[in-house]
């Protein structure tokens, strides 16, 4: 996740970048596996694009998720909106295989 920088007319240096991770048979939650603001938030999201990684802008849920600890699990108050970038995660990517397994 990541806040737009058009919409919240923020300086580049301000923005700020989340990278979650989740096994779901080992963690209850997903967990902060890299967080950053300024450069460090643009190379999260360089790396995300240079992997294949969809990328979500959401300015609140960056900003909250942004003042956690590495390795933390996310608040239960950002399970929805986690949850929904997770789901639309993984409709994504079966449509990518269903177009992969196309002739």
């Amino acid at each position: 996740m990541s806040e737009p920088n058009p919409k919240n007319k923020r300086p580049a240096d301000q923005r700020v970048a989340v990278a979650l991770s989740y096994d779901q048979g080992k963690d209850p939650a997903p967990r902060i596996a890299a967080s950053g603001r300024g450069p460090v938030a643009e190379r999260i999201i360089a790396l995300a694009a240079e992997h294949g990684i969809p990328v979500r802008e959401d300015a609140d849920l960056a900003a909250l998720l942004g003042q956690l600890d590495l390795d933390s699990l996310i608040p239960t108050e950002a399970f929805v909106a986690v949850a929904e970038i997770l789901s639309y995660i993984y409709r994504q990517n079966g449509r990518l295989k269903q177009q992969q397994a196309m002739p």
